[in-house]
């Protein structure tokens, strides 16, 4: 760790963004940027690009190949697999920028798999599972396990908090 900094930024990071948590790993060739708010333990894996707008819990794992575009929040103890991508405008045209994105969240807890595709304007519930590959096209409901293109409900899991 850099001296007075709690967290740690590998030397080949960019992380423009000051307000980062106790704790939090920044792994090498990940870029964040400035007004990117990142919680306590986290851990940013290679590759990973935050834009401005994102805010990002305590404890959540982003896997290596991930971007997280402006209006995305990720709560605390989410899981992002590996090339997970989100999207954050609904009508993409070259150098046509919407006013504002749509906001996408990732509830507390939820879990994304490997190369899930998650459209503007979504919300993943608490404890939500999205199966590697899903394109997720509409509001997952908490405790519900999601697969497929469109993703489409498969089955429930319990609530992870009763463990804690």
């Amino acid at each position: 760790m850099e001296a007075g900094k709690d967290y740690f930024v590998h030397a080949n990071a960019l992380c423009e963004s000051e307000t980062i948590g106790a704790g939090t790993r920044v792994w090498a060739f990940s870029h964040i940027l400035p007004k990117a708010l990142i919680g306590r333990e986290c851990n940013v894996c290679d590759h990973v690009f935050i834009e401005n707008e994102v805010t990002i819990g305590d404890r959540v794992t982003i896997k290596c190949g991930v971007q997280i575009w402006d209006g995305i929040t990720l709560e605390d103890d989410v899981f992002v697999g590996p090339n997970a991508t989100f999207t954050n405008d609904c009508f993409p045209r070259s150098k046509v920028y919407p006013e504002k994105f749509p906001s996408t969240t990732v509830k507390r807890g939820a879990s994304l798999g490997a190369n899930c595709t998650i459209l503007p304007g979504i919300t993943i519930g608490e404890n939500a599972m999205v199966g590697a590959g899903a394109v997720v096209t509409r509001d997952v409901a908490a405790n519900t396990v999601v697969v497929g293109n469109p993703a489409r409900v498969i089955g429930q899991v319990c609530d992870i908090s009763r463990f804690d």
